[in-house]
This record gives C-alpha cells, sequence and structure tokens, in this order.
C-alpha cells in the first residue's frame, strides 16, 4: 500500500471516530461505484450525510480542506442517489459534509468539520 493510501485510510477512520463522538451514526465508507467513492456514509438525525475526507500530513501546500472543489461536491451529489438507489433508501434531507484531517504524527490530529458545504 501506498504511503498516501494509508495517510488516507488513517484519516478516514479518524474522521468516522469523530463523527460518532459527535453524534452522528457512520453506516458505510468507501463505496465504490463507477462513477467514483464516497468516503463516508451517516446520519445525523433523519439526515443522510455523505462525507468526503481530505488527509495531509501538514498545511505546507495548504488546508485538506482546499481539495474539496466544486466538481467534486458536484459529483458527491451524484454519487449520493446512486448509493441511495443501491441500498433501497428513500432520499428525505441530504447533507454533504467535508472533514479536513492534519496528521503529522507527532500530535493530536488536528481535524475540522464543515457541515453541508454544497
Amino acid at each position: 500500500m501506498k504511503a498516501k493510501d494509508a495517510l488516507g485510510q488513517s484519516g478516514e477512520r479518524v474522521a468516522a471516530d469523530y463523527l460518532e463522538d459527535h453524534g452522528m451514526r457512520v453506516i458505510d465508507s468507501n463505496w465504490r461505484c463507477s462513477a467514483g467513492e464516497i468516503d463516508l456514509v451517516a446520519f445525523d438525525g433523519a439526515a443522510l450525510v455523505i462525507v468526503e475526507v481530505k488527509t495531509r500530513r501538514s498545511r505546507r501546500y495548504g488546508d485538506p480542506l482546499e481539495a474539496v472543489t466544486a466538481a467534486k461536491l458536484q459529483r458527491l451529489r451524484t454519487l449520493a442517489v446512486l448509493w441511495a438507489r443501491e441500498h433501497r433508501h428513500v432520499m428525505g434531507v441530504l447533507r454533504i459534509d467535508a472533514v479536513g484531517i492534519v496528521m503529522d504524527g507527532r500530535s493530536a490530529p488536528s481535524i475540522d468539520h464543515l457541515k453541508g458545504v454544497t
């Protein structure tokens, strides 16, 4: 496994723990289809939440959340519909969140959670 992939997986685990510690229920991770991948799927109350996780070792080249582009958000909206269809989930309230994590290996991860980024 590449170091970048391992960092991403570690970040997704940190994000899932963080979200659950803050009252959300993570129900799926790394869901893939031909259109792309959803990092985490969760419920926050009745809202279905699609979560994009960006993990970096530092902010040297910018904040991790800067990598969540308009094109990525559009793709996540499409993926949310595909996920709901595959899981026979009747789409009600949908929210897309982004979690940016900096894990430098020396201190506790820095976590920024943006709700409803679309």
